[in-house]
């Protein structure tokens, strides 16, 4: 059995001797342990049972990698109790996204599983997504004056799963138009030149237009990969305003079409330019549709963006962002 306690939610009692995928568990932290433990015992690795004390401070549904988050923490616990730490932070997050993938039910990525096992700020290039290419960045944003911000807005987006899976759908939609299975593969000049015959073969503008943001959003993480290792980050945060743009226009990530009436991420990004007057940068943070947005504000003004947030979304809203430079592990 695995107990996991974590303070304000209510006690998890996992049994690991059935590894089987349970559908009425889908969602549920229960789920993400079982998965875990099975992702591990299918690469030759030990499981057994404990009892963990958990405290966070991450919010539950909020784009803040919840789930990614805990994957990680129990995989890492199962991996140095039984395994001698034999398994390596990238094989932790595969773990992690496979137990999301398949145990709790929701087609998550590897980016965020990749980001809380590794630490610090990377760049990941998933054209191997058994062995992501991951390129730590050393920054901090206080250097360069700034603080990076998390806004919650209040709304929760466990029950999204749809319009998250939507994205990767349509996006494969396209490339099965050219005969390839990732957009990745398409080259982009067929793509534009093709594309009257691309509208009327799928009948989805919404999947041509997440295109778009496909192939443009890839060159902006290069782009903001150099920028930061260049020391220029005023063209960061160009191309992040540029990337938060993009979501919101071409990938449509910010807000569900089945709740339109709740647009808190589009009210935040409404409030940040408002205060910024075209200071700093402000994007969706995570997979969207609610949530939380990320802004880049002068340490100088921050206490003064706290204000003006919590004027829509309540006092506490407002985070700062401390990004740990370190992977997971046990502190001895």
């Amino acid at each position: 059995m695995v107990s996991f306690v974590s303070e304000g939610y209510p006690a998890i009692h996992a049994d690991i001797s059935d590894l089987s995928v349970h559908e009425q568990l889908f969602g549920t932290t229960e789920a993400i342990i079982r998965g875990v433990a099975s992702a591990m015992s299918e690469r030759g690795g030990k499981v057994g049972g404990f009892c963990a004390n958990v405290s966070s401070s991450v919010f539950k549904g909020s784009g803040l990698s919840s789930s990614a988050a805990v994957e990680v923490l129990i995989g890492t616990i199962f991996n140095d109790l039984f395994n001698g730490g034999r398994f390596t932070t990238t094989d932790l997050a595969i773990m992690g996204q496979e137990a999301e993938n398949i145990h709790f039910g929701k087609p998550s990525g590897l980016m965020d599983q990749i980001a809380c096992a590794n630490g610090g700020i990377v760049g990941i290039d998933f054209q191997n997504p058994k062995n992501p290419v991951i390129t730590p960045v050393e920054t901090d944003f206080a250097d360069y004056g700034y603080n990076l911000v998390i806004t919650t807005t209040g709304g929760n987006h466990a029950d999204l799963t749809a319009d998250y899976a939507s994205i990767p759908s349509e996006m494969r939609l396209v490339a099965r138009h050219f005969d390839k299975e990732y957009l990745r593969d398409v080259d982009e000049q067929e793509f534009t030149s093709r594309i009257g015959e691309l509208r009327k073969a799928i009948g989805n503008d919404r999947a041509i237009l997440r295109a778009f943001h496909y192939f443009e959003e890839n060159r902006r993480v290069t782009e903001m990969i150099q920028a930061l290792q260049d020391r220029d980050f005023s063209k960061y945060l160009s191309v992040v305003n540029e990337s938060g743009d993009s979501s919101f226009r071409f990938l449509q990530n910010i807000y569900s079409p089945k709740a339109f009436h709740e647009q808190g991420i589009s009210l935040a990004y409404a409030m940040t330019e408002t205060f910024l007057k075209g200071e700093g940068a402000c994007r969706v943070q995570g997979g969207g549709f609610a949530g939380t947005t990320e802004a880049y504000i002068p340490c100088d003004r921050t206490a003064a963006y706290f204000r003006h947030m919590e004027k829509l979304f309540g006092e506490g809203c407002c985070t700062v962002l401390a990004i740990r430079n370190l992977p997971t592990m046990r502190v001895m």
